[in-house]
């Protein structure tokens, strides 16, 4: 009687799955698209994702070293507002940070410290040089001045100018975030994860 009535049951449940199967089928609905889930459902790449993600969310570590300094507060100002960017929030720590941008005279003695700034932010993590002295160490030709911050840290990319105007930064975090926009985000993230595995299991 058990056995009958489990067959009756699947006998059933199989007889209302076909009739739901060619109501679907047959009638005069929308199977595949529909206007009406518009702006509900968002398909993309990962890679871009996170790439926007990235682009669009660059908290600068300002290195304001010299006067290219007043430049890059006046470009958080209201006239020329770097938060359309969605990099205005400026924290002077390395820890919450992903874009150095490195304004003024590098000097010897302050090379170790942008250094270790710039080491101790996090991955992924970019580097602007703004001003002819933080690229190549503009007029300053002496044994005390490091001709160019790219010497001791890499750069994404340079600002020309002494001092450069507010809208030449704004110029290159443009040029950043089509760099960044570029990138293959998806392979690097999982070659990381796959570099931190082996070194977990690597006998030491």
């Amino acid at each position: 009687m058990v056995h009958f009535l489990n067959s009756c049951k699947t006998s059933l449940f199989l007889e209302i799955n076909k009739r739901n199967f060619y109501h679907m089928l047959f009638a005069k609905k929308e199977l595949a698209y529909s206007n009406k889930i518009e702006g509900d459902v968002v398909v993309t790449r990962a890679d871009a994702a996170i790439n926007w993600i990235r682009a669009n969310s660059m908290w600068p570590m300002p290195m304001g070293l010299a006067c290219c300094a007043i430049e890059l507060m006046a470009a958080a100002s209201s006239r020329y507002d770097i938060a359309r960017f969605g990099a205005e929030v400026m924290r002077f720590s390395p820890r919450q940070s992903d874009c150095m941008i490195v304004a003024g005279t590098v000097t010897y003695k302050m090379a170790a410290v942008v250094r270790r700034i710039y080491d101790q932010m996090a991955a992924p993590k970019w580097a602007i040089a703004m001003g002819a002295c933080a690229s190549t160490g503009g007029m300053y030709r002496s044994y005390a001045t490091l001709q160019g911050v790219d010497r001791i840290i890499p750069v994404d990319v340079y600002v020309s100018g002494c001092p450069p105007r507010p809208e030449a930064l704004l110029d290159a975090l443009m040029k950043l975030q089509a760099k960044i926009k570029r990138q293959r985000a998806m392979s690097c993230l999982l070659q990381q994860v796959w570099t931190h595995i082996r070194r977990l299991h690597t006998p030491t």
